[in-house]
């Protein structure tokens, strides 16, 4: 995170510093809390900035605590992947991961307390007459039947729900709150469920768990965390969050604050429909380059400081401002690549060339620089030889007026060597363009051609030195700006059919054999990342993150 001179807004950070400053607190401990229910994304990413951040620059801590009180929908694989994005992203979590799991003992002992004190009760409603009692936000709720049982009673029936004796849906512990109360979040929440599901972490020792309202606080509070931040939807749990800090011994009180959770165009954040995409085969799993999750933006090419800047310019403010400009993201991971990663040459749609006037034999290696403006990348080595192949795109027989590339009887410049000069075009029997013949002006290497201009410049590999390649073009996985928005419309309905398309390309030769994960700049072409699953196999893939044009640099200009 940047220093509080950042231009970007944090009202937390700012509430924080006076704090400090006021000596209302001496260390800062924040924390991660993600249910293990999926992967990581983008506005998770945001939380993990700004809970790790804020740790860090006023020199305190950050828990990673997973909230695992749902084992249904929970696994360990989950745990794993968030707890790599985590340390992807470049953050240490203070101490060993938490879990919610592990306070279950303390949190059953304080439903107890509240029993005992006449501030909780076994309700034996179903969910929907629960639902029922619970009115709406204009009519007051109904008191259960069940609401004035004994302590005695309730602690018997509590244990006997602990141990399994009853059926899920059967019964539930409910706060004794205010069914009248305008916030409904306060009409006797329910605490614990009964679920006969084996746990990751407990396996089968509890057959009832709490629920997030009940775990939340008290953990927060066991770990001694000071500001427990989080998105807005949970400004109306907040009186409840305090309501059980109040009600419970607890060593401490640790003070709530929401912020204003990401919404990003063209982009889907609900865990569910992430999965459903999962499950569906739609996407290649949750690390899919398409998917907003962590993982996938890494295996796209993303960069760690990308993701933090993006994080940094969108701010933190209490107001919804409604949409974040998908174009902030590709900005921010451009700006990166731009400055770090290497060029290299690779030709997308084949086409040969044949350079007439260059020998059968004939090998000229041109040295150029790994990197325009970083002497530190080294120098790279591109053959050149009798055949080449260019892009085909950069060909056109009856070009437009400003097309300034390769045509019949035209001039253009191969990038880093010589002006060539189309002569002939090479057809099929069908018509289809086969391969151009040219020829070379070897007097232009270094410099322009006498007394004429070429104004266009294109990339080649040789065609007896270059590597094949699997390039993936990918693009948003939905057509418009808000996928979910219409409840009325599925938003499958949204999905883009061109959001991957995949071709087979021919790379310059120093490709060959490069990493997983290797980020790099195709010359005229877009920032590339090779995918980490892929080459593992042997295989050269490499995933598109973001193309050469930044709209949002163009937005920033004209503002």
């Amino acid at each position: 995170m940047s220093n509080d001179s950042t231009s970007a807004p944090n009202f937390i950070r700012n509430q924080i510093r006076e704090e400090v400053d006021a000596g209302k607190v001496e260390t800062i401990v924040t924390r991660f809390p993600p249910e293990p229910n999926g992967f990581l994304h983008i506005g998770h990413a945001k939380s993990i900035c700004l809970n790790f951040g804020l740790a860090e620059q006023f020199g305190g801590g950050c828990h990673l605590r997973f909230d695992d009180t749902n084992p249904a929908k929970e696994e360990q694989a989950y745990i794993d992947a968030i707890k790599e994005d985590v340390a992807w992203l470049g953050f240490q979590w203070a101490g060993e991961v938490r879990f919610a799991s592990d306070y279950f003992g303390q949190l059953y002992a304080w439903a107890q307390h509240l029993v005992r004190e006449g501030k909780a009760y076994v309700d034996d409603l179903s969910p929907d007459e629960i639902r029922e009692y619970r009115g709406t936000l204009t009519e007051p709720g109904r008191p259960s039947p069940y609401r004035e049982r004994s302590v005695d009673e309730n602690l018997d029936l509590l244990e006997r729900m602990r141990i399994g004796e009853f059926a899920e849906g059967e019964k539930v512990l409910r706060a004794k709150i205010d069914m009248a109360s305008p916030n409904i979040n306060l009409r006797d929440p329910i605490l614990y469920r009964i679920r006969h599901a084996s746990h990751h972490q407990t396996g089968d020792k509890w057959k009832i768990y709490p629920s997030y309202d009940f775990t939340h606080g008290q953990s927060d509070a066991i770990e001694g965390v000071t500001h427990s931040i989080c998105t807005l939807e949970f400004e109306d749990h907040r009186p409840l969050y305090e309501w059980f800090l109040d009600n419970l011994p607890v060593p401490c009180k640790p003070r709530q604050i929401e912020f204003a959770r990401l919404n990003l165009n063209y982009t889907l954040t609900s865990k569910r429909k992430l999965k459903l995409l999962v499950d569906e085969g739609i996407v290649d799993g949750w690390d899919d380059p398409r998917m907003p999750t962590i993982s996938g933006m890494r295996r796209r090419g993303y960069t760690p400081a990308s993701i933090r800047k993006f994080c940094e310019m969108i701010g933190v403010t209490r107001a919804d401002g409604g949409l974040v400009d998908i174009a902030m993201l590709y900005h921010a991971i451009r700006a990166d690549l731009e400055d770090n990663a290497p060029r290299a040459m690779c030709v997308l749609k084949p086409l040969k060339v044949v350079l007439t006037n260059v020998p059968a034999d004939h090998e000229e290696v041109f040295e150029v620089p790994g990197h325009p403006a970083r002497d530190d990348m080294g120098m790279r080595k591109l053959p050149l030889t009798r055949e080449i192949w260019i892009d085909a795109d950069d060909f056109m027989e009856e070009p437009p007026k400003k097309f300034f590339r390769l045509a019949p009887g035209k001039e253009v410049r191969l990038r880093n060597a010589y002006v060539i000069r189309c002569d002939e075009v090479i057809k099929n029997a069908a018509g289809e363009i086969e391969a151009l013949h040219c020829s070379v002006d070897f007097d232009t290497l270094g410099k322009n051609p006498e007394g004429r201009k070429v104004k266009g410049v294109i990339h080649w590999v040789s065609a007896a030195h270059g590597v094949p390649v699997e390039v993936r073009l990918y693009d948003n996985l939905f057509q418009v700006e808000s996928p979910d928005k219409d409840k009325d419309t599925d938003f499958l309905a949204h999905l883009n059919p061109e959001s991957l398309v995949t071709l087979e390309g021919i790379g310059e030769p120093g490709l060959a054999g490069v990493s997983p994960e290797t980020r790099l700049q195709f010359e005229r072409v877009g920032y590339f990342c090779t995918d980490r699953h892929a080459c593992r196999d042997g295989r050269l893939v490499f995933n598109r993150t973001v193309g050469l044009k930044d709209s949002w640099a163009k937005i920033q200009k004209k503002d």
